[in-house]
């Protein structure tokens, strides 16, 4: 049995009516037993349902306690290094997209290095790797990159195509530490309308690639939906009952929700279903209430003045100084095609200045490879 098959045995349409359809006494039942740390799928229904709206400031409490109480006063500051944006899938959201006709570009050795030297200098020890999907950027590039940034990093995570547990076993073995796999959105109709062409379009391939990537042992999996796409109550259900369900099957790895939000890109596809500032602060606290060892990340496509406060709800990871295209680093935004555009263009110094003036630590990485005790990580 996998995932697949989980999915299959809830239709949107059920899921969608029954979080729509939760009322004040569902929330409030949820909030009890949410108080003496008992929260469900059917209470996290309840907790992401139009009737939990109006107990935002119930939910913010009980998210910011939860976080303070599992993690303290720290947030961790990464950056995404973009190696490629060369892509042979057609996705109507992403600027990467292969229909857009714009220059390619995917980093050498050297030029990784470079980039690597940026980012040092910018204080980061954990980096996040991502590329486009393209033959040119397979599993023997990857494996070099992560030869080419291991003794420079204590911890390295890739956002990139969906793999063979086999690819990402290899991929350990050379200093992998974490993957994030965002399905963009668990409604396979729409899947398919924003993923026309390449291998993308698989949806079963990548609704179960967390599981392979589990399979491996990596230490740290990574989910989400991209906000926007479809009803974002329901992708937040599914999410949750991913979530549950690799917790349970795959429970030596750590897990973490991003919350992206549909952003401009070359194509400029508009949100089908708005998301808004208060929304997206609901579906923050309902996962921290229900889930207090989740890690939460919010990344630079939400605007300064949101991420200053909606951080102390129970976020516990944040990107700074983004840069969306190859090169960005180290040659600045003209260097390559962006995916997107973001929103926070403060520098990671001036982020951290902010957390610490909020009274919060920063912390630089994600984790210390001698924290593994297993034989296949490399020294």
């Amino acid at each position: 049995m996998s995932f697949a098959d989980v999915h299959a045995a809830h239709p949107w349409d059920d899921v969608l009516s029954s979080v729509h359809t939760k009322t004040e006494a569902d929330v409030q039942r949820a909030l009890t037993r949410a108080a003496n740390g008992i929260c469900d799928l059917e209470d996290f229904k309840a907790l992401i349902s139009p009737a939990a709206a109006h107990h935002i400031e119930a939910l913010a409490k009980l998210s910011h306690d939860r976080t303070r109480q599992r993690f303290g006063r720290t947030i961790q500051l990464f950056a995404p290094a973009y190696l490629s944006n060369e892509c042979q899938n057609i996705c109507t959201y992403c600027g990467f997209s292969a229909g857009n006709k714009v220059a390619r570009r995917t980093l050498n050795p050297a030029e990784i290095l470079r980039e690597a030297g940026a980012l040092k200098k910018l204080g980061f020890d954990h980096l996040l790797l991502l590329t486009g999907e393209s033959n040119k950027v397979d599993v023997d590039y990857f494996a070099a990159a992560l030869d080419t940034l291991r003794p420079y990093f204590s911890s390295l995570s890739m956002e990139v195509q969906p793999l063979e547990t086999d690819d990402y076993t290899r991929l350990r073995q050379h200093g992998l530490n974490a993957v994030f796999v965002y399905q963009e959105t668990y409604h396979r109709e729409t899947y398919n309308t924003h993923h026309p062409k390449g291998k993308k379009s698989d949806f079963a391939w990548r609704l179960d690639a967390p599981d392979r990537i589990g399979a491996a042992g990596v230490h740290k999996i990574g989910l989400g939906a991209l906000f926007g796409l479809e009803d974002w109550r329901t992708e937040c259900f599914f999410t949750a009952l991913h979530l549950q369900w690799l917790e349970r099957k795959h429970w030596r790895s750590r897990f973490s929700v991003s919350f992206p939000r549909l952003r401009p890109h070359e194509g400029n596809l508009q949100p089908k279903v708005e998301m808004t500032d208060r929304d997206l602060v609901q579906a923050i606290c309902a996962f921290r209430i229900f889930n207090g060892e989740l890690e939460l990340t919010l990344s630079t496509r939400e605007s300064p003045a949101f991420r200053d406060h909606a951080f102390k709800l129970g976020i516990t990871s944040m990107s700074a100084g983004s840069r969306t295209n190859p090169g960005g680093y180290s040659e600045g935004k003209e260097a390559s095609l962006e995916q997107f555009e973001i929103e926070d263009d403060r520098t990671p110094s001036e982020v951290a200045t902010m957390l610490r003036n909020s009274g919060y630590e920063t912390v630089w990485k994600d984790w210390d490879p001698s924290y593994d005790q297993s034989e296949t990580v490399l020294a």
